[in-house]
C-alpha cells in the first residue's frame, strides 16, 4: 500500500469534494505499491479554507526514483467549450486548464530553485471521476493525461506507466520528503506504530514546531515541556532537519527502542538516532568492552561504560535533542552534555503525565524552559475522557481536528479480557480501520498480560514483542498484522483507533491516572477502552 501523507486521511467526518478526494486515496493507497508516497490537503485544509496542495493540485505521486506526477482531481460536471474544460464554481466558469498550468508553472518555479531545473522531472494529471470527456482533443488538456469516468478504475495503472518505478533516480530523491513536507508545511508525528505501520498523525499551519524554533539564546539549552500530542517529537524532527540543512553533526536520543527505530524510517538522512542505553553500547564498543545481554545487569553496565568514556571533538554533535525526558536520570545527563560540542545546541523534550516509572524530574538549572499545553493530536471527548478522571482539572487544551470519537467501553468479568478484547477488535475492523490502524495496548504490562502471550486473538494476528533480543540488542517481535504492545513501550507513538485492554486496578491511584492518560492519548481516532467490572465500578465513581 501507498504511504500516504498526511494521515487521517480516512475521517469519516468529511463531505463533499472533500470526500471524493478522500475516495480516490483510498483507491490510490490500496493500489499502489509501498514505494510510492501521497501528498495531499484533504481534511486539514480546513484550517487554510480550501482542498488544495500547490495551487488548484489535489495530490502529488512520488514514485520510487523520486518523479513527480500532479493530480487535479475534478469531481462532479464538467462543461466542454471551445476554450476548453471548464468547471463551474459558485455561478463563474474557470478554465481547467488554465487552472493546471498555473499549478504546474508555479510547482516548476518551487522545484527549478529546490533542485535546480535538470534535477527531477515533474508530470501532470487530470483526473474526472464523475465526467466522461466527449472531446478530449479540444479540452485544452493533452488527452493522454486525462482519466475520465471510462477509465477511473485504471487509475493506479495509469499512474505507474507515468510513474515507473524501475527508471533511473532523480538527483532530487533523497530531498523530496522534506521538500514537500516543508510546502505543506507538514511534518510528521513520529509518535507512530512501528515496524510495517508508518502512520503519521500531522498538522498542517503553525504550532510548536514553528514558534519554538525562532527562540534564540545563548548558551542555549532549552527545555519543552508539553502535553501528549502537543507537537514534541515533530519539533525534535524539525530541528535536526535544519542541522541537517546546515551541515552540522546532530543525535536524537529517547528512552523507548521503538520510538528510536521508527524515527529512523523518517528523520533526515546522516542524523545519528539512539535510545540511552543504545548511546551507552556505542560507548562500549568504542573500548572493545563485549556486552552480554542475556545478563540481568547488562543496562547498568552499559551505563557504566558511557560514564568513563571519553570523546574527541569529531566524535561530538552541533545539536543534541532528548526525547521523553521524563524517563530519564539525573545521573544521565552530564554524560550526554559532553558530548555537545562548544556552542552546540541542547533541546530537553519531556511531558510530566507521562512520566509511568514515577521517577524524579530531572534538575535543568540556569535553562530556559516553555510549555505547551494543547494536544493536537487526540479527539475531544477523549481529552475530557482523561480530564474527569483527573483530581483538578487539567490545563490542556482540546486542540485536535475532531471533536467525537465516541470513546467506547467494555468490561469484562474475572481475570480473563480475552473474549471482550476479540469483540473490540471485531468492531475496530467492522468501522473501517484496517489492521495497520489498530494498536492494541495492555494497560498491566507486557510481563503481566495474559494476552501478550497469544499470538492470535480470533482471527487476528499480533505482533508483539517477545521480550527477547538479538546478539544486536535489537527486540524481537512475533509475526503478525495488528500491534500488541504495554502501555510503557507504546509512549510516545500513536494510532489511529487504539484498543486499551486489561484494565484492572483495585484502587484509582495517580498510577493507574497516568497509565490511562498514556493509554488513551495515543488515539487519533477512535478510543475503545476493555475493563475489568471492578474498574469499571471505580471509574463511574470517579466521573461522578
Amino acid at each position: 500500500m501507498a504511504r500516504i501523507f498526511p494521515t487521517d486521511w480516512n475521517d469519516k467526518l468529511v463531505n463533499g469534494a472533500a470526500k471524493r478526494e478522500i475516495e480516490t486515496l483510498g483507491t490510490l493507497h490500496r493500489g499502489l505499491p509501498d514505494t510510492y508516497a501521497v501528498y495531499h490537503g484533504v481534511h486539514w485544509t480546513q484550517l487554510n479554507k480550501g482542498f488544495s496542495i500547490f495551487g488548484e493540485a489535489d495530490f502529488v505521486v512520488v514514485s520510487p526514483t523520486g518523479r513527480v506526477l500532479v493530480i487535479e482531481q475534478k469531481s462532479g460536471a464538467l462543461e466542454e467549450t471551445p476554450d476548453g474544460l471548464v468547471k463551474l464554481y459558485a455561478g463563474k466558469r474557470k478554465s481547467v486548464s488554465s487552472q493546471i498550468a498555473r499549478t504546474i508553472g508555479g510547482m516548476h518555479k518551487r522545484f527549478s530553485g529546490a533542485f535546480g531545473a535538470q534535477n527531477y522531472k515533474l508530470e501532470e494529471m487530470l483526473y474526472c471521476p464523475d465526467y466522461r470527456v466527449m472531446n478530449p482533443s479540444i479540452a485544452g488538456v493533452n488527452p493522454e493525461r486525462i482519466v475520465d469516468a471510462t477509465r477511473s478504475d485504471q487509475l493506479v495503472q495509469i499512474v505507474e506507466r507515468i510513474l515507473p518505478a524501475d527508471e533511473p533516480a532523480q538527483p532530487c530523491r533523497a530531498r523530496l520528503h522534506a521538500f514537500l513536507a516543508d510546502e505543506l508545511s507538514l511534518m510528521p508525528d513520529v509518535r507512530a506504530m512501528i515496524g510495517e505501520v508508518n502512520r503519521h498523525v500531522t498538522r498542517v499551519s503553525g504550532g510548536l514546531a514553528t514558534w519554538v524554533r525562532s527562540i534564540e539564546f545563548e548558551p542555549f539549552r532549552l527545555r519543552v515541556i508539553g502535553t501528549a500530542g502537543s507537537g514534541k517529537t515533530q519539533l525534535a524532527v524539525r530541528v535536526l532537519d535544519d542541522a541537517v540543512k546546515a551541515g552540522q553533526r546532530a543525535l536524537y536520543l529517547c528512552f523507548n527502542r521503538p520510538l528510536a527505530d521508527h524515527l529512523r524510517h523518517i528523520a533526515p538522512e546522516g542524523v545519528t538516532i539512539l535510545t540511552y542505553h543504545q548511546l551507552c553500547q556505542w560507548a562500549a564498543a568504542r573500548i572493545g568492552q563485549v556486552v552480554d545481554f542475556a545478563d540481568q545487569h547488562v543496562f547498568r553496565t552499559l551505563e557504566h561504560a558511557l560514564l568513563d568514556a571519553q570523546f574527541d571533538e569529531a566524535e561530538c554533535f552541533d545539536t543534541v535533542i532528548v526525547d521523553e525526558g521524563q524517563d530519564f536520570h539525573q545521573t544521565w545527563v552530564a554524560p550526554v552534555e559532553r558530548l555537545l560540542r562548544e556552542n552546540g545546541r541542547f533541546w530537553w523534550l519531556e511531558d510530566p503525565m507521562q512520566n509511568l516509572y514515577l521517577r524524579s524530574s530531572v534538575e535543568l538549572p540556569g535553562w530556559v524552559a516553555v510549555r505547551a499545553m494543547a494536544n493536537h493530536r487526540s479527539p475531544h471527548d477523549i481529552v475530557q475522557f482523561i480530564d474527569m478522571l483527573a483530581d483538578a482539572p487539567m490545563k490542556v487544551d482540546a486542540a485536535g481536528p475532531f471533536t467525537r470519537s465516541d470513546v467506547r467501553t467494555m468490561t469484562y468479568a474475572g481475570g480473563n479480557a480475552m473474549q471482550a478484547t476479540r469483540e473490540a477488535l471485531d468492531e475496530a475492523m467492522a468501522a473501517g480501520f484496517l489492521p495497520s490502524d489498530i494498536a492494541l495496548l495492555t494497560f498491566s504490562g507486557r510481563e503481566k498480560s495474559l494476552l501478550a502471550r497469544f499470538d492470535q486473538l480470533g482471527s487476528h494476528t499480533l505482533r508483539s514483542f517477545t521480550g527477547e533480543y538479538d546478539e544486536r540488542g535489537a527486540p524481537r517481535y512475533r509475526d503478525g498484522e495488528i500491534m500488541m504492545e504495554s502501555v510503557y513501550r507504546f509512549k510516545g507513538q500513536s494510532a489511529p483507533c487504539v484498543i486499551l485492554t486489561e484494565v484492572d486496578f483495585e484502587q484509582f491511584d495517580d498510577t493507574v491516572f497516568r497509565r490511562l492518560f498514556v493509554g488513551a492519548t495515543r488515539a487519533t481516532m477512535k478510543l475503545i477502552v476493555v475493563m475489568s467490572e471492578r474498574a469499571q465500578t471505580q471509574l463511574i465513581e470517579r466521573m461522578s
